[in-house]
């Protein structure tokens, strides 16, 4: 291989009346790498927030897959129940390949599904983004796939069967269990996948442009802006989906019932703790913060009144008609982080040093962060590993805990390649 150097409760709740109005803005991005000053900088502002460092160990990166020609990789998993080395990569055009981690110089890979004729990823957040197991996988031989399609412009959650064979999954099978309108070509979400408990959970982002010009963070009447949960087991009222009875606002006619959490920006990857249940979620920022989030049921995480542990926009505090909010468990200012991708809590046993650290990174800045929960707070978040020209997209855990992180090489032009490394302690 080749190595690359370099259960918490909603609580520090704010009360704000919703006053925040948002102009429609160009999204402001860094257009370079930042300085080797600027990358050094490390913790939030609020460090009262935090509990005291943890002296996490530095990680390398072992590569995997050298030969493979990948383009735009965005997530690999293993179907549950896999004891092998099989592997299912996600690529972002509308492609998910099968790759085996025994056969690690391989050339070429199987394809399982290829929907690039339905998938839209003319922008550079759109395309086939998340492919998640039925739980009960080989027994339900299912898979779920959230994309972007065009024409007009959606986002789409389609159940697809799987062959016999546990490989081959059949584009003729495609059975739409979700649908919803996309106003622009960002902020697009997500990560399908499954709980504990059984039930899908979507993430969507926020409809896109900037500052969350139509109000969708608090608008209680589109899945925009939220997180869902749902049943895909049942059917009920019309939809090809049912509604879990405790789902939070399921008595609550002003409110979508398929709603498990509101207010987040533009969840870019989700994740269960698989030891303690912990939902964590990355929320990109908008012009000046980033965070993580532990999503529980019911919480308001206050997009585009709120953004990390700030007011946004001209929020103000009061005491009338007001909304109560859930704070993030992790900021991060600009000058640490542009793009913020979720990660996983590290639960690998032949990773003893790493047990119980949230692994997460930022696409712009090519940084691997990690942070752990003590008692009701985070850990002050330590910067683990720095790679400024590798854009890292995605988290995976393996069947057995093993971690890896996947990755645009030199920039997003499409013609760039991919890559995949596992996470490893640096000695």
């Amino acid at each position: 291989m080749q190595t690359l150097t370099p259960r918490l409760r909603c609580v520090s709740v704010l009360v704000f009346t919703l006053t925040a109005s948002a102009a429609l803005a160009q999204e402001s991005r860094p257009a370079a790498t930042p300085t080797p000053s600027e990358a050094t900088k490390a913790g939030p502002a609020q460090d009262s927030r935090y509990a005291p460092l943890a002296n996490i160990p530095k990680v390398t990166l072992e590569r995997v897959f050298p030969n493979l020609a990948l383009v735009r990789p965005i997530q690999m998993l293993q179907a549950p129940g896999e004891t092998g080395g099989t592997v299912f990569i996600v690529e972002q055009p509308g492609r998910v390949l099968i790759a085996d981690l025994t056969q690690d110089s391989a050339t070429e890979t199987a394809v399982a599904l290829d929907i690039r004729e339905r998938v839209n990823d003319s922008g550079n957040e759109e395309g086939l983004l998340s492919l998640a197991f039925h739980p009960n996988f080989p027994q339900r031989r299912e898979v779920f796939v959230y994309y972007t399609a065009a024409d007009p412009r959606r986002s789409i959650l389609s159940r697809f069967a799987v062959g016999a064979d546990g490989r081959t999954i059949d584009p003729a099978s495609e059975e739409i269990l979700l649908t919803q309108a996309q106003p622009y070509s960002n902020h697009n979400g997500g990560t399908c996948l499954f709980g504990p408990d059984g039930y899908m959970y979507l993430s969507l982002g926020d409809g896109g442009a900037a500052d969350d010009p139509h109000g969708n963070g608090q608008n209680p009447k589109t899945f925009l802006s939220k997180v869902l949960r749902i049943d895909v087991n049942l059917k009920s009222e019309g939809k090809a989906y049912a509604i879990p009875k405790d789902n939070p606002f399921v008595s609550d006619a002003n409110v979508l019932p398929e709603i498990w959490a509101t207010g987040t920006r533009n969840i870019w990857r989700m994740q269960f703790d698989r030891k303690t249940g912990d939902l964590w979620a990355g929320d990109v920022g908008q012009n000046r913060y980033e965070e993580i989030d532990i999503v529980k049921k019911g919480c308001n995480f206050g997009w585009n009144v709120r953004e990390g542990f700030h007011a946004f926009g001209r929020a103000k505090p009061s005491d009338g008609d007001a909304v109560v909010f859930t704070e993030p468990v992790i900021e991060h200012p600009r000058r640490e982080g542009v793009s913020i991708t979720g990660g996983f809590v590290c639960r690998d046993p032949r990773l003893p040093a790493l047990e119980g650290v949230y692994l997460y990174a930022d696409f712009g800045y090519g940084s691997i962060w990690g942070a752990k929960l003590v008692g009701e707070k985070c850990t002050k978040p330590e910067l683990l590993l720095k790679h400024p020209t590798t854009l890292f997209t995605s988290f995976a855990e393996m069947n057995d805990a093993s971690l890896f992180v996947l990755a645009f090489d030199g920039g997003q032009e499409r013609r760039n390649p991919g890559s995949i490394w596992k996470i490893q302690v640096q000695p």
